[in-house]
């Protein structure tokens, strides 16, 4: 079975900039490139799953983050890596209700399961929040990486202050 290396977008892939859907505010954290090179060597696939409710909350359209993943997907590409899917929940709770894929709920995970037949167990999810590590878990990937320079604690195995760490 195939296994992947599971990313939250903003944070983790991009630098955290609210509700970010233009490409000149594109900017990547440092350390990704290599982190997703040692994975992609490794023969993991490159998944994103990222909450985007700034869709629901009309601040950009789905065009607008198509657009912005069609352009990361081809950046990450001058790099040598291929992303192979970005999935996204454009939900927000207190606007459109609960839904299964908005984290900390499975849904994307368990999507990306079905679609590419991956071993959950043997895929690893680096996310920001608790919230990614708590989605991850629910579907039972197994490592989990929380990268915060300030968690003191976290249901993740592991937490790491910068991406460097994992090379």
């Amino acid at each position: 079975m195939r296994k992947a290396l599971f990313l939250d977008r903003d944070g983790v892939v991009n630098v955290e900039k609210n509700y970010l859907h233009k490409i000149e505010d594109f900017e990547l954290v440092d350390g990704i490139v290599e982190v997703c090179r040692r994975y992609q060597d490794q023969g993991y696939l490159i998944i994103i799953v990222t909450n985007q409710s700034g869709i629901s909350r009309g601040y950009y359209s789905e065009e607008d983050f198509a657009l912005l993943s069609q352009w990361m997907v081809e950046h990450f590409k001058d790099f040598g890596i291929t992303i192979t899917h970005i999935y996204h929940c454009p939900h927000h709770e207190s606007i459109d209700g609960a839904c299964e894929c908005r984290k900390p709920e499975p849904g994307m995970f368990l999507n990306a399961h079905k679609e590419y037949g991956l071993s959950m167990a043997s895929s690893v999810m680096i996310g920001d929040n608790e919230r990614d590590i708590e989605a991850a878990l629910k579907a039972g990937v197994g490592m989990n990486i929380l990268l915060s320079p300030n968690a003191p604690s976290s249901q993740a195995d592991k937490i790491i202050h910068s991406l460097r760490e994992l090379l």
